[in-house]
Formats: structure tokens, C-alpha cells, sequence
């Protein structure tokens, strides 16, 4: 098969698939908005139950739900059959997720689910089936064709119903007020949770580990200062403990190119005057986006009156995972 041909094909599954999404439009009606405030109102969780692929796609959708702080479990229909129903709670709103709208096992679970006195809402493939009767409200994700050439493998259904969830999802987030601090909560964990939740207080180099000199200081000593403390720039601070100047490994090769004549230079001679600085309690994501921004690789974390109390440096931002996408 020659490369035009494949990426001929790829492009028609792609194509196909975008096609299914972009006719949801249409189908978010005022049953989706009574979903969304049925969801809002529950003092429950959102049940997603669904078999194969679609329950696949259900237990996606339930991740989303759950890391934008809509509460929600998946139930395998069969499960639910031979004991796993006890999880549902009649506040508890259902959601069955089926291309055909005829899934034997869901079929099978609706009366149970009635008797619970649950709300039932269908995201169905086929909104005039007999699953179809029995839901409160359905969510039409059908499709005009699978990108499977024989129509049997969920392709495209599978795609309309994993962004019929997002949506949901997402328009519950608008409608709760989630903040990126609510996200933050949840994600305590890994790279994600890290930019969205560490303050620059929490991991900035503080104390007697902070490079500082005075500016009189002999261009020796504040050589030192640079190799002790490891971070390849000192501060240089005036009488008063104020910030006047930032001297950095660079500074010193720039300064060697023009003039081999250091022997009575101090700090004052050959730094940076007003270097970047940050607060402390900015978020550590911010602080790297500054670095970036401005190409350094070392920003100083200054107080009100401007004194030096920290410093950052980019290698522990980008080990901590914190380095922007």
C-alpha cells in the first residue's frame, strides 16, 4: 500500500470522527440542560454504567467527572445484576451509555433502577430504541457512519460519546464555579498538581543557603560566594540589606573577555543593577514563566522592602516537573 493511500485513509477516519463530533452541536438541546441542572440539584453521585467499548468511554468520562468536582462512579451493568446495584443510592443519577440503545444488560438493569427511584438519562446512539422508554431524559450521540469501512467496530460513536461526557463535564465545571485552585486540590499529585498548587515559599533556597555579598565586596570574595552556595549568582546587597545588584557566572566570563585587571574590582564594579526579582507567595509555575520569559536561570525571591530572603533556581523548577508545557 503506497504512503499516499495510507495517509488518504487516515485522513478519512479523522475526518469521519471530526464529522461526528461537529453534528453534537445539534443535539445539545434543552435535555441537556436538564441534565446538567438534574446533575446540579442531586445530592448524589453520577452513576455511569455502560458494556464494551461503551463502558470504556463511561469510565473515562467518570475520571473527567471526578478530577472537575462532579462526583462519580462507573457500574459495570453485569455486576450490578449479581450484586454490585447496592453502590446506586436513590439521590444517585444514572447515566446508561449504549450506540445501539438495546444492550441486553441494560435493558435488564432498568427496572431495578426504578424500583431504586433513581433519575435514569440515556447517552444513546439510536434515541428511538427500547432503552429509549424507559430513561428519564436522552442525550442523542448518534452517528451518521463508523470510520470502520464495515460499520461493526465503535469508532466514531465512541468519539461522539467521550465529548457528549466532556461536555457535560466541563459545562458542570462553568456552572460550579471551579477554580484552578478546586483542580489543584485534587491533583495533589505529580507535574499537574505541582504547578497548580506550589507557592514559590514552599521550595525557593532560603537562609544562610542564599548567595549573598555586600557591594564593596572584593570581586575574590564574591567569587567564593558564587562556588560555595552552588548556584552560580550572588546577590549584592547595599548597607541596608537591599537588593542593588545580581553577579552571575556570565557576568564574570563577560568581564575576564574585556579585562584581565580584577585584582581591586568589587561586587558594585561588575554586577547586574535591578535584577528580576519575585515574592514568595507567588506560585512556583509563575516564577518559571519569568525565567523563561526574561532567559534567566536564576530569579531572587525579595521581600516587601526588597531584601533578598530566597532564590530559585531553574534546574530545581524542571526537576520538581515544573517546567511549562
Amino acid at each position: 500500500m503506497t504512503s499516499k493511500l495510507i495517509i488518504s485513509k487516515a485522513k478519512d477516519v479523522v475526518r469521519i470522527e471530526g464529522e461526528a463530533v461537529l453534528n453534537l452541536i445539534d443535539n445539545i438541546n434543552d435535555d441537556f440542560a436538564k441534565a446538567i441542572n438534574l446533575i446540579l440539584n442531586s445530592r448524589g453521585r453520577v452513576v455511569f454504567t455502560g458494556i464494551g467499548k461503551s463502558g470504556i468511554i463511561a469510565r473515562k468520562i467518570v475520571a473527567t467527572m471526578n478530577s472537575t468536582g462532579t462526583a462519580s462512579i462507573y457500574m459495570h451493568p453485569t455486576d450490578a445484576l449479581h450484586g454490585d446495584l447496592g453502590m446506586v443510592r436513590k439521590d444517585d443519577i444514572v447515566i446508561l451509555i449504549s450506540k445501539s440503545g438495546n444492550t441486553e444488560e441494560l435493558h435488564q438493569l432498568l427496572p431495578m433502577l426504578k424500583r431504586i427511584g433513581v433519575t435514569i438519562i440515556g447517552m444513546l446512539g439510536e434515541p428511538g430504541s427500547k432503552i429509549n422508554r424507559d430513561c428519564d431524559l436522552v442525550l442523542n450521540v448518534s452517528v451518521k457512519e463508523e470510520a470502520c469501512p464495515y460499520d461493526l467496530a465503535p469508532t466514531a460513536s465512541t468519539t461522539a460519546a467521550l465529548a457528549m461526557g466532556d461536555a457535560l463535564a466541563i459545562t458542570l465545571l462553568e456552572m460550579r464555579g471551579f477554580t484552578k485552585e478546586d483542580f489543584a486540590l485534587l491533583h495533589p499529585g505529580g507535574s499537574l498538581g505541582k504547578r497548580l498548587s506550589l507557592k514559590i515559599s514552599e521550595i525557593m533556597i532560603s537562609g544562610s543557603d542564599v548567595p549573598v555579598v555586600h557591594q564593596n565586596a572584593s570581586l575574590k570574595d564574591s567569587i567564593l560566594e558564587i562556588t560555595s552556595k552552588r548556584l552560580g549568582t550572588t546577590c549584592v546587597v547595599d548597607d541596608n540589606g537591599i537588593l542593588i545588584g545580581i553577579i552571575t557566572d556570565g557576568d564574570l566570563r563577560r568581564l575576564l573577555e574585556k579585562t584581565l585587571e580584577i585584582k581591586n574590582l568589587c561586587a558594585k564594579d561588575v554586577m547586574t543593577k535591578n535584577p528580576k526579582t519575585i515574592s514568595r507567595d507567588f506560585l512556583a509555575s509563575f516564577a518559571i514563566q519569568q525565567m523563561e520569559k526574561f532567559n534567566i536561570t536564576s530569579l531572587i525571591v525579595a521581600d516587601s522592602g526588597n531584601r533578598p530572603e530566597g532564590i530559585l533556581h531553574l534546574h530545581d523548577l524542571v526537576k520538581l516537573g515544573l517546567q511549562s508545557r
